[in-house]
C-alpha cells in the first residue's frame, strides 16, 4: 500500500509540474502574440499617418501641404476712407476656402468694414461644418477698409488674418494665421 501511495504522489507531483510548465508556456506565447499584434497595429497607424503627411510621392499626390494648396498674399494701400486691405487666395483645384472662417484681429481702436469678395461663394454640405459657403475658384480676393477710431493715421498696426481651407479628397487643414503690420491712413474729409 505504501508503494501505491508513493507512486500516486510521484504521478501527482509530475502532473502539477507539467501543468505549471504548460501554463508558463501558454503565458509566454500569449504575451508574445499580444506584443506582435500591438506592434503591427502601431505600425499600421503610423503608415496611415505617413500616407497623409509623409514624404513619399503617393502622399504628396493625395494631400498637398497647406502652403502649396493655398497661396495667401495680403496688400494694402491708403485711400481717402482709410487703408484698403486686400487678401488674395490662389486656390489649387480640388481645394476650397471657408468664407466664414476669414477673420481679422487687430488692436483696440481699429475697425474694419465687412469683407467684399471678388467671387461669389458656393454652398456645400461640408462633412465638418454642414452647409457652408466656400470659395472653390482658382483666385479670390477679399477686401476691407481699416480705420482708426480717433480719425488719425497709425503706423505698423499688427493685424492677424485668420482663414481655413480643405481638400475635397477629405482633409480639412487646421486654421491658419498670417501676421502682418499695416500703416492705417487717416480718412480725408
Amino acid at each position: 500500500m505504501s508503494v501505491i501511495k508513493e507512486f500516486i504522489s510521484q504521478v501527482l507531483a509530475s502532473t502539477i509540474t507539467a501543468n505549471r510548465s504548460h501554463l508558463l508556456s501558454f503565458a509566454l506565447v500569449g504575451s508574445t502574440i499580444l506584443t506582435g499584434l500591438t506592434a503591427t497595429s502601431m505600425t499600421a497607424q503610423a503608415a496611415g499617418l505617413s500616407d497623409l503627411f509623409g514624404n513619399n510621392s503617393a502622399a504628396k499626390s493625395k494631400f498637398l501641404p497647406v502652403d502649396q494648396a493655398f497661396q495667401v498674399v495680403s496688400s494694402n494701400k491708403a485711400t481717402s476712407k482709410g487703408t484698403l486691405l486686400s487678401i488674395s487666395f490662389e486656390i489649387t483645384p480640388g481645394h476650397y476656402v471657408y468664407k466664414d472662417k476669414l477673420t481679422l484681429s487687430f488692436p483696440k481702436g481699429i475697425s474694419a468694414t465687412p469683407f467684399t469678395f471678388s467671387q461669389s461663394a458656393v454652398s456645400i454640405d461640408d462633412p465638418t461644418f454642414g452647409k457652408v459657403p466656400v470659395f472653390t475658384q482658382r483666385s479670390v480676393t477679399a477686401t476691407t477698409t481699416l480705420i482708426t477710431s480717433n480719425g488719425k493715421g497709425a503706423k505698423n498696426v499688427p493685424v492677424i488674418i485668420g482663414w481655413q481651407g480643405c481638400a475635397t479628397a477629405g482633409l480639412c487643414y487646421p486654421p491658419e494665421k498670417v501676421k502682418t503690420k499695416i500703416n492705417i491712413a487717416a480718412p480725408r474729409r
